[in-house]
């Protein structure tokens, strides 16, 4: 079976969009959920709830199991050395929050210099911008090319020894570009600064190891990659989190409380203050079994023929500039077009029942940088089809007649 005709078969696993007209292009945002993952939150709640780690009886001893049969799933996903270094989050924001507020927190100075770049998403801008306020550290951002890639000049030349951490995306939200992670990573190590991965992109859409990468911390949604919104991972090295103080304090984080001082438990529930979304860790192991469950090899390839037909055909179109335009890059193409706004292109492709997402992305840096407005994105998943994307880009005609 060839790749299109195996992600087609998936898409009947899609409640929403398998029977509708409507043409979902905004996986970028949001992917749609698979009635496994369904399943598997409705079934827990219905038939296993209970909190997890805090009482003798067994229906809170089954929640606890699969609670933490999912951190095993999820550290399996991503190659993690050890269960213990999964940490659950709300999703990358919350991740990214955490070390900024633990690990920079605690070990940056004044003076000492946080490696960002121009294509973040604001999820990996402001928290250190917040840090930076509170030590004294200083952002450096690293450059990038008029195509939207990653300047290496520009980042050799920022690297140096006052770099303690770098931190950039895997791959572009709004273009995505797939940065050489793996070069930048050992880069940095090579100056004894640690490396911090934005993944929310990355983990639907290619098999990451966190090992392979050596990647410090590595951080992403659950939601992105199929799983239900309000769940998320940091993965990070043990060494690391044994040395990082809690962010937040509460229940399940301590080991001990007395009025005048509180010691804390091992890892990884140092860092897990409070009840946790149960149901949403349910659901990231759902959406891990998901995709394992099928052959990922094939769906890479169904997603890359989509950006392909997607980019050609957008291109041939007079008045439209796709923004990105490389070759290593995952199944998102941002475009504009001569003489109409984005938020007007994205408004009459709706009016044709396409779903694709108008403005900046939460990367204004990258739109400054780049002298746009925004763009529109269309961004695909394992159950679009050709047929879609022909239709996107026979809208984005129509459309074109009205600039």
């Amino acid at each position: 079976m060839g790749a299109v005709e195996h992600c087609m078969k998936l898409r009947k696993h899609f409640p929403l969009i398998r029977d509708s007209d409507q043409i979902y292009l905004d996986s970028a945002a949001t992917t749609q959920k698979p009635v496994q993952v369904l399943d598997a939150v409705r079934d827990y709640y219905n038939a296993h709830n209970a909190n997890v780690h805090r009482a003798a009886h067994a229906l809170s001893e089954d929640a606890t199991n699969r609670f933490e049969n999912a951190r095993n799933a999820v550290a399996g996903f991503i190659n993690a050395g050890s269960s213990s270094e999964i940490i659950w989050t709300r999703g990358t924001t919350e991740a990214i929050n955490l070390v900024a507020n633990s690990y920079a927190g605690s070990h940056l100075k004044a003076g000492d210099e946080i490696l960002i770049t121009h294509m973040e998403h604001h999820s990996n801008i402001v928290p250190w911008q917040l840090i930076a306020q509170r030590t004294g550290a200083i952002i450096k951002a690293v450059k990038v090319h008029k195509n939207a890639s990653l300047d290496m000049d520009d980042f050799y030349r920022k690297l140096g020894k006052r770099t303690k951490l770098v931190a950039l995306v895997h791959i572009s939200n709004a273009t995505g570009i797939i940065n050489p992670v793996e070069e930048v990573i050992a880069a940095a190590h090579r100056t004894g600064a640690v490396v911090l991965l934005d993944g929310a992109q990355a983990v639907a859409h290619q098999a990451v190891d966190v090992q392979a990468l050596d990647c410090d911390f590595y951080a992403f949604s659950g939601h992105k990659m199929y799983a239900p919104t309000g769940i998320g991972v940091l993965y990070a090295k043990s060494a690391l989190l044994e040395n990082m103080p809690p962010w937040q304090g509460g229940g399940e984080m301590i080991e001990s409380v007395s009025i005048e001082k509180s010691s804390y438990n091992i890892l990884p529930y140092k860092f897990e203050a409070g009840t946790p979304n149960i149901g949403g860790a349910i659901g990231i192991s759902a959406a891990i079994d998901f995709l394992q469950q099928h052959d990922r090899s094939a769906i890479a390839d169904h997603e890359q023929q989509l950006l392909k037909l997607c980019t050609s055909g957008l291109k041939q179109i007079e008045g439209v500039h796709v923004i990105g335009d490389v070759e290593n890059k995952t199944s998102i193409v941002s475009f504009v077009m001569d003489g109409l706004h984005p938020q007007d292109i994205g408004t009459l492709l709706d009016q044709q029942g396409i779903a694709v997402r108008t403005g900046h992305h939460c990367a204004q840096p990258l739109m400054h940088k780049l002298g746009l407005p925004g763009t529109v994105r269309a961004s695909m998943a394992l159950y679009n089809s050709r047929a879609e994307i022909e239709n996107l880009i026979e809208a984005t005609q129509k459309v074109r007649s009205f600039a």
